[in-house]
Order: structure tokens, then sequence, then C-alpha cells
């Protein structure tokens, strides 16, 4: 009796019991459409992550190298505007 420790009865009493699980989705091999429309789900979703990336890539090419220079233009008329003439080097 060289087997496993729960002996040859185990064995029998589950097969006696019958399967653990059963398939009620009737039979998956015919006429099935799960691998051609995954396949499709996957093509269309890289399709469109390629298409995001490179609209995302235009936008990012459009943007001006620094957002600083405007700003400091803006103060340097805000102040001529105002009338204060002091200077440095006063």
């Amino acid at each position: 009796m060289g087997g496993p420790a729960y002996g040859d009865g185990m064995t029998w009493k589950l097969a006696a019991a019958g399967p653990l699980a059963v398939n009620n989705f009737g039979d998956t091999r015919e006429g099935s459409l799960a691998g051609p429309m995954g396949l499709l789900i996957i093509v269309l979703l890289a399709v469109a992550t390629i298409l995001l990336i490179r609209n995302m890539n235009a936008r990012l090419r459009r943007l001006p190298e620094s957002f600083d220079e405007p700003r400091q233009s803006e103060a340097d008329t805000d102040t001529a505007s105002s009338g204060n003439t002091a200077s440095k080097d006063d």
C-alpha cells in the first residue's frame, strides 16, 4: 500500500459524488465568438490608444517652450501704465 495517506477509498468517494464543476453553458466549442470578439476589442483599444497618443503629442508640440515670458511682460506693462517712472538707478 504505497499510495497516498488518504488511500484509494477517498478517490472512489469523490468519483461517486459526481463532478465538482458542471458546465451549464452548453457546448462552448460550437458557434463561439468569444475569441474573435476579444481580439476585435483588443485591436480597437490599441488603435484608440495610438490615436490618443498622436493627438496628445501634436498638442504638446503646439505649446510654448516656457510660460514665464508673458507674465514678465505683463508685469512690465502694468508698471509703465500706472505712471511709476522710478528707475533702479535713482
